[in-house]
């Protein structure tokens, strides 16, 4: 995936004070969909692997709604009922790894879920949608997904390169400036109270590991998925 650095992050990105240790494979590993974990989803007191799947998932499926029609609120209900589904369905043993991925299967359900908030009129813009066949076909769906996986998985990356790295705040907020919000150098320099030389230095430090993060963070969810 070629990172963006467009705003995709809407939120203000506040620094700690301190340096933290560098992201842990604890981190990466609960981006990974594996059989262990899917496993664990059989066991009704499972919360964390819940938390897994539903911090993995939710964003992809809200985007894709709101791609497909829906407002934020609707869309974030799709996302609730799908992953309910989801679960649910795995529960019952309804999901074959050898016929299909599984996020292909997640896709399908949040699909049909979107599409029957749509038939109820739950459009973003309060009218009726038009026919169900012009929403989009399967060609379009998988592009809507993978760019709403890419979007997550870059919000993913930059928030546990701002808690978990050991770059200090200066840096990390050099680069917020330059590379998310789109300041001058000269201008974030002055802020950050660095040469614009090392505001660039420091983009191109925290880009080098936030690729590296990406990457990882992709192959994770297509390992598995």
């Amino acid at each position: 995936m070629v990172i963006r650095f467009i705003p995709l992050v809407t939120r203000p990105i506040y620094f700690r004070t301190r340096s933290v240790q560098v992201a842990s494979n604890d981190s990466i590993f609960a981006t990974r969909t594996t059989t262990k974990l899917l496993d664990a989803l059989r066991d009704l007191s499972n919360e964390p692997v819940w938390s897994h799947i539903n911090s993995r998932f939710r964003p992809v499926i809200a985007g894709l709604a709101r791609r497909l029609g829906l407002n934020q609120s609707d869309a974030d209900e799709v996302a609730q009922q799908t992953l309910a589904e989801f679960v649910r369905a795995y529960r019952e043993g309804r999901y074959h790894r050898e016929k299909g991925r599984l996020s292909s299967w997640i896709l399908g359900i949040a699909h049909h879920t979107t599409l029957r908030m749509i038939r109820a009129g739950r459009h973003a813009d309060g009218s009726k949608a038009g026919s169900l066949s012009e929403i989009a076909d399967e060609a379009s769906l998988r592009s809507i997904w993978a760019d709403e996986r890419d979007r997550a998985i870059l919000d993913r990356a930059i928030s546990m390169l701002r808690e978990e790295s050991e770059i200090d705040e200066r840096t990390l907020l050099a680069f917020e400036l330059v590379a998310i919000r789109g300041v001058p150098a000269p201008e974030v320099g002055l802020q950050c109270q660095m040469s614009t030389d090392q505001v660039y230095v420091a983009k191109s430090r925290v880009t080098k590991k936030l690729r590296a993060l990406v990457e990882e963070l992709t192959n994770a969810f297509e390992e598995d998925t």
